[in-house]
């Protein structure tokens, strides 16, 4: 089985099933599957997912280990406490509602329809997607940025000073990918805020060509 390149790295016995779950809780915090249709939070977690190879493996196998065990079992009880509690519908169990979750992945695994979309369509789809751009976003563009830099600049020269050159590259890639996947000036804003951005551009700069500007920026760092 290929899995995912940080799955090792993740000190947890459900580390997969703690990201499914992240997509519920950006979701509103609750199951909404059905037997029949998969609900938002689940398409988006497979809309990320899918063209990883052996990631819908590996969570399958996650929800097969904490059902044969026992949700509430003794065993299993610090793992359980970490990850995000999402609430079933009245009347059903957090283990009825995984069981639904698994006959899905598993339909999907198997080459069954999803609902494919372009363009992210939650909160969590949004920073799974564009996770460089939401740390630079988010890390140095956020609401006490004017507490720290005195310009834009020197905001971007700290990003560079902090972070490996090699993921300079990996920014840039998604800066371009973002901004030919969102047409709109107001999907734009909406976007950058979902990831991270509580600043405005500098005086007279429209946020798109502060976001190609950058793009620039990065791309002659990284030929120097």
């Amino acid at each position: 089985m290929n899995l995912p390149d940080d799955y090792l790295l993740r000190d947890e016995r459900f580390p997969e099933l703690h990201e499914l779950l992240d997509s519920y809780a950006s979701a509103g915090w609750t199951f909404t599957d059905t037997s029949e249709a998969a609900g938002p939070a689940l398409q988006a977690y497979v809309r990320q997912g899918i063209g990883k190879p052996g990631l819908l493996d590996v969570v399958i196998d996650e929800i097969d280990d904490l059902l044969q065990v026992g949700l509430f079992s003794d065993e299993i009880a610090d793992d359980v406490d970490v990850l995000p509690q999402i609430e079933p519908p009245a009347g059903v169990t957090v283990e009825q509602c995984l069981t639904v979750i698994r006959a899905h992945l598993v339909r999907i695994n198997k080459g069954g329809a999803y609902k494919q979309s372009a363009l992210p369509q939650t909160d969590w789809e949004w920073r799974k997607q564009f996770p460089e751009l939401g740390h630079l976003l988010a890390g140095y563009f956020h609401q006490d940025y004017s507490r720290f830099y005195a310009s834009h600049r020197e905001a971007l020269d700290d990003y560079f000073t902090g972070n490996p050159r090699e993921m300079f590259a990996a920014t840039a890639r998604e800066i371009d990918s973002f901004l030919s996947l969102i047409e709109s000036d107001s999907e734009l804003d909406r976007a950058t805020q979902i990831l991270g951005l509580m600043v405005y551009p500098p005086e007279g700069v429209s946020l798109r060509q502060w976001l190609t500007d950058i793009q620039g920026i990065i791309t002659h760092r990284l030929r120097d």
